[in-house]
């Protein structure tokens, strides 16, 4: 079973700085690696993903971003989504909102760290909340 889902940049950090392998968002970025998530992005996205992994205060290699966002565009689907003409919080949030949106009625889920960033709508989860997902499947 294929699962589509748009990654926020925060999971992606997150995931880069954690140093457990079972957190969610670990697990998220090894099953991208792996084929059984295949992440959905746009141009404006990856264009996030490499602005906020180089920033310095993190200290992530060029050779892990690099890794990761091949990764993400090797196994991934380039969507270019119509504008929504919804209003969020952060209007950084809308690129990944209006992918994942896109792609709902496909199955798709935008999974964030940041919940309070979105409408609540059942294909915006957590990353715990998408692995869970998983396992029923």
């Amino acid at each position: 079973m294929i699962c589509y889902a748009v990654i926020d940049t925060n999971v992606l950090v997150s995931a880069l700085l954690s140093s457990k392998e079972d957190a969610a968002t670990v697990q998220i970025v090894g099953k991208v690696i792996v084929g059984e998530i295949t992440p959905l992005y746009s141009n404006i996205i990856t264009k996030e993903y490499r602005e906020v992994l180089t920033r310095k205060k993190f200290g992530f290699s060029s050779d892990s971003i690099e890794y990761l966002l091949s990764s993400m565009e090797k196994y991934g689907i380039l969507i270019e989504p119509s504008s929504s003409g919804v209003t969020l919080p952060d209007i950084k949030d809308l690129p990944f909102y209006e992918v994942a949106l896109e792609k709902c009625s496909d199955g798709a889920y935008l999974v964030t760290g940041n919940m309070k960033h979105f409408p609540k709508a059942p294909f915006i989860v957590t990353p715990k909340e998408l692995i869970d997902i998983l396992k029923i499947k």
